[in-house]
């Protein structure tokens, strides 16, 4: 049953609440009938029964109780008591209509005579016809005689069911009526949030600027379009986040597989000896894991940036950071880190593990070319905090400087130390990302020093 209540309901917001509002307007309108139609009926009764009892006291003027025995007196016209009226003193009939020999109504009029003046009732003489009765005493000095008037209430009926027939005709009128203007108001109420919804999604799939806003729209509609917006904004947020993660992809895989092809194209170009072979395996082992390397760094970021877009940063202290950045790298036996926590304690309006992302990269290299001693340092500067990681280690090449910051490139490949290059790239783009930078000084010589600069918390 309730299954074939879903299937039948209306599938539209509009076509429900036009339901919802005929369904409460029938409710309604059927209270209001029943109600007018009662009291239509209580009304006519009222007037048969001051019809009646008008009638009562008309023929009362007709019996004299003024002897010892009630009497009619007879009239010059006698029309009233041929009018359904019964006249009693006490039980014995007096005068009855000439038509009633006897019957439901005769019977009615002497029930009605023992119980006195003003009783009324309804008395049904064979269908459909139904009669009213009521009783009115003539009292006098030493008689007393009871008049029973009839009247016959087919005409009362007949106008209550013609007032009934007419309010179902404008009950169904009203419903009607009702039902069209509910789905043409309904239809432009919702015009707006139509629009809104097309707009939305033509907006959502070029990731366009345009935004609703809420000036000028009422209340529900600036909610919808408050909502709608910060959807807009996610979506853009992803598309953003899907093209840098796809451009970055493609930007730092390029590398790698150039060497894989070039590898490959020279080792196809003439026979080679199994030592050649070998080489040109290890070349191209070692581009495929750098490849493995660039794509879970880059994926693991962007699922990172995802998971932690809509938290706002608020105020990061820097050096608790890199104290727990340092205890969880450790350091090789030969090397000493140091984080120096001299001066006011900085604050970073960056996320702590983005701090750990962006300064971990550098710390992992100083760790890695340091002979005895690591310095990390955090100071404020105008606008924002500097993390500075020293190591007295062999320092930058000349010659790498350029392309410290490129990925996939190492100062010197056959170190006997892992990774990819892409440690130093990373954790420019992140710092980029908030507003940082991450740069190398040039100007210290008794190793490597790279600073990480991030907007003040």
């Amino acid at each position: 049953m309730n299954g074939l209540a879903r299937r039948l309901a209306p599938r539209t917001l509009r076509g429900r609440l036009s339901l919802v509002a005929v369904t409460t307007a029938a409710l309604l309108m059927t209270v209001l009938t029943v109600a007018f139609n009662t009291v239509m009926d209580r009304h006519l009764q009222h007037q048969a029964d001051a019809e009646l009892r008008s009638r009562a006291a008309a023929v009362a003027t007709t019996v004299d109780t003024s002897g010892s025995r009630a009497r009619v007196l007879e009239t010059v016209n006698d029309r009233l008591l041929d009018a359904n009226v019964w006249i009693y003193t006490g039980t014995r009939l007096l005068e009855k209509p000439p038509s009633a020999a006897g019957g439901t109504l005769t019977e009615a009029a002497a029930r009605l005579a023992l119980h006195g003046d003003g009783v009324c009732t309804t008395v049904t003489a064979g269908e459909p016809r139904s009669v009213r009765l009521c009783a009115r005493s003539v009292a006098g000095h030493r008689s007393t005689a009871t008049v029973v008037t009839a009247l016959d209430l087919a005409p009362y009926r007949n106008s209550a069911d013609v007032v009934l027939l007419g309010s179902l005709v404008l009950d169904s009128v009203m419903l009607a009526c009702t039902y069209a203007l509910t789905r043409l108001a309904v239809g432009r109420a919702l015009r707006p949030v139509r629009t809104m919804t097309d707009q939305a999604t033509e907006w959502s799939a070029v990731g366009s600027d345009e935004r609703f806003g809420a000036a000028g729209q009422p209340a529900e509609l600036a909610r919808l379009g408050a909502s709608l917006d910060a959807l807009l904004d996610h979506i853009r947020t992803v598309l953003r986040h899907e093209r840098q993660l796809t451009g970055e992809l493609s930007h730092e895989l390029r590398t790698p597989l150039t060497r894989i092809i070039v590898e490959l194209d020279w080792w196809r170009s003439r026979p080679r000896s199994g030592a050649e072979t070998r080489a040109t395996h290890e070349v191209i082992a070692e581009a495929a894991q750098a490849m493995r390397s660039i794509c879970d760094t880059l994926l693991d970021d962007a699922r990172e940036e995802a998971r932690t877009a809509g938290t706002a940063p608020g105020a990061t202290a820097v050096v608790p950071v890199l104290h727990r950045l340092v205890d969880r790298l450790g350091t090789p036996e030969r090397v000493t880190a140091v984080v120096d926590a001299a001066g006011p304690e900085p604050a970073a309006s960056v996320r702590p593990a983005l701090v750990e992302r962006i300064v971990s990269p550098l710390l992992a290299n100083a760790l890695r070319y340091a002979h005895s001693t690591v310095t990390v340092s955090a100071c404020p500067v105008p606008g924002g905090v500097r993390i500075s990681v020293t190591d007295d280690g062999p320092g930058v090449p000349e010659a790498f400087v350029g392309d410290l910051f490129q990925p996939g490139r190492r100062a010197d490949p056959g170190d006997g130390h892992d990774g990819a290059g892409l440690g130093l790239t990373l954790a420019r783009r992140l710092a980029r990302s908030v507003g940082g930078e991450v740069t190398h000084d040039p100007a210290y010589t008794s190793g490597a020093r790279f600073l990480a600069d991030l907007p003040a918390g």
